[in-house]
């Protein structure tokens, strides 16, 4: 098992930059998929983006898409989304998570929470108008 641990979040105004890291105790996170969801105010949580284990397969929510970045360093047994040209509309609770799936599976797979065994407390963000 691992426990992922988010850092990161912040207040920022629209247009603006965060970084939102996440490492892991117990264990490598090297043989893991990790997935980024949030939960905005209101709404159910959703998918973000999501990386296998080498970095060749990434995913991104269609809301994100061009804005946001997902990578990791396994040597550093950290994962990071760095998130530009932010929206009010990208205010929420960001998770990270680690899921011990296959990287060959399907990409409904990596969109899918339920994949997902690990999840850390979340970290906020807020956008500002």
């Amino acid at each position: 098992q691992v426990q992922p641990v988010e850092s990161g979040g912040g207040l920022v105004q629209a247009g603006g930059s965060l970084r939102l890291s996440c490492a892991a105790s117990g264990r490598t996170l090297r043989t893991y998929v990790m997935g980024w969801f949030r939960q905005g105010p209101g709404k159910e949580r959703e998918f973000v983006a999501a990386i296998s284990w080498s970095g060749s397969r990434l995913y991104y929510s269609d809301s994100v898409k061009g804005r946001f970045t997902i990578s990791r360093d396994n040597a550093g047994n950290t994962v990071y989304l760095q998130m530009n040209s932010l929206k009010p509309e990208d205010t929420a609770v960001y998770f990270c998570a680690a899921s011990q799936m296959t990287p060959s599976s399907s990409s409904s797979y990596y969109r899918d929470a339920s994949r997902y065994a690990d999840w850390g407390q979340g970290t906020q963000v807020t956008v500002s108008s």
